[in-house]
């Protein structure tokens, strides 16, 4: 039997110390967008959009590194991406230690831009780590192995956030940027270290056939291949409407993840009248607590299915998302973001359960679009609760959680669909529709 290298776990821990990682330089990135803002004199717009673009490169650089992994397996795609946030990261604290503050002008905003794209290639691991983590294990343990991996990936944001006020207060801006830089690097070593691709991947790197990797993988315990260039696989997981459904649900509950996490302090500040400290921890709670219990919600996911986790899950989401709407206590108001965290956490699990088992033969391709298409919830979902918040219209940054109302409901809907319609089986790609 032909020999590999790594094993299901250590081909689990690494991507997810590499997701992890490759999370932490938003983290910095964002919370001190604004102190670039008093020396650049930028606009309110462009503090905006400085603080988005992280993001908006790690959604849309998900679908195209998610689909590379069904071609040469997660490890390239991984390595890449975490290399570009490297040259963010680093490109930053160079600016910052030889231009902050008294040299920094307007004419330097474009290449903060530039390197906050940069930055964003790291939270992209996202989907790279999702298909390298499914072609690893088998579909029973899938659940518990991917919610695992997100569920610790994504405390990144939370357990960071306790960590840069005291990196800034003490250390200051250029230390705090070499800290996360030196995070980032530590992180992309180990990495590269452990992060194995699933055996067929090294088989076929090796010289072997395509149907010699796959016999060999196959009696190594791997159950799920490609078919196709990183090209065959978007367009196949595209036409496969089920894909569309998942993004759907992602979208409802990971981009709207994102989105509470930057809008519960305003929240907590302007409508229950908390203290800022107070604002942050609980923001905090949501966020840890949303991520944590994303591992519990995988091994849920292999226990009941992943069409039943997302109903439960969506219906606490629902739940939370009312109570919040009415609320005016703070006791009432904790107790609804807990459930929404709750509920979005299992769900994410539950979505990235089905990927591998609605589109079997292009987990990267359906990975890719899931979370790519799924995250830009955290930019769509926050201008719409904004509606509600007309001038001195303080109520309405509670009556703006309807709009999780209604996208919790939809989502449901599209989730009953996917639990009433037979999914394919393993063995055989499923017809995609035209």
């Amino acid at each position: 039997m032909a020999t590999t290298k790594g094993t299901p776990a250590t081909g689990l821990w690494a991507a997810t110390l590499g997701f992890f990682f490759g999370f932490a330089s938003v983290a910095l990135f964002g919370p001190t967008a604004h102190q670039f803002a008093g020396p650049m004199h930028l606009s309110a717009g462009q503090i905006g959009l400085l603080v988005a673009v992280p993001s908006l490169s790690g959604s849309l650089l998900r679908i195209p590194f998610a689909a590379w992994v069904d071609t040469s397996g997660g490890r390239k795609p991984f390595v890449t991406l975490l290399l570009m946030s490297i040259v963010g990261m680093a490109g930053l604290a160079l600016l910052v230690h030889t231009r902050y503050p008294d040299h920094l002008t307007g004419s330097t905003f474009p290449l903060l831009l530039v390197l906050g794209l940069l930055c964003g290639s790291g939270i992209a691991t996202f989907s790279v780590g999702i298909g390298q983590v499914s072609y690893w294990f088998p579909q029973r343990r899938q659940g518990f192995a991917l919610g695992s991996y997100a569920g610790v990936g994504n405390l990144a944001p939370g357990l960071f956030s306790f960590l840069l006020p005291l990196a800034l207060s003490t250390y200051g801006l250029g230390v705090a940027y070499i800290a996360w830089l030196a995070f980032l690097v530590i992180g992309t070593v180990l990495y590269f270290v452990l992060g194995q691709n699933a055996p067929y991947f090294q088989l076929r790197a090796a010289g072997h056939s395509a149907d010699d990797a796959r016999t060999a993988a196959r009696a190594q315990g791997q159950e799920l291949f490609p078919a196709g260039s990183a090209v065959d696989t978007l367009v196949h997981s595209a036409r496969v409407w089920r894909t569309w459904i998942l993004v759907l649900l992602y979208f409802t509950t990971f981009g709207g993840f994102l989105a509470l996490t930057a809008w519960l302090p305003t929240y907590w500040l302007e409508y229950l009248h908390t203290t800022a400290v107070a604002a942050g921890a609980l923001t905090a709670l949501y966020s840890l607590l949303a991520s944590v219990i994303r591992v519990a919600g995988g091994g849920l996911a292999d226990s009941l299915g992943g069409e039943r986790t997302a109903l439960v899950a969506l219906t606490t989401t629902l739940i939370g998302a009312a109570i919040m709407t009415f609320s005016g206590s703070l006791a009432l108001s904790i107790g609804g973001v807990v459930l929404m965290a709750v509920g979005m956490g299992v769900n994410n699990a539950a979505v990235f359960k089905l990927v591998p088992r609605v589109v079997p033969h292009a987990v990267g391709g359906a990975a890719g679009w899931v979370g790519g298409l799924g995250a830009f919830g955290g930019f769509v979902i926050p201008p719409l609760m904004a509606l509600f918040v007309g001038a001195g219209n303080v109520s309405g940054y509670a009556t703006g959680f309807v709009v999780f109302v209604a996208l919790a409901a939809g989502a449901i809907l599209a989730a009953f669909l996917l639990h009433v319609t037979p999914l394919p089986t393993l063995g055989t790609p499923e017809r995609s529709s035209a």
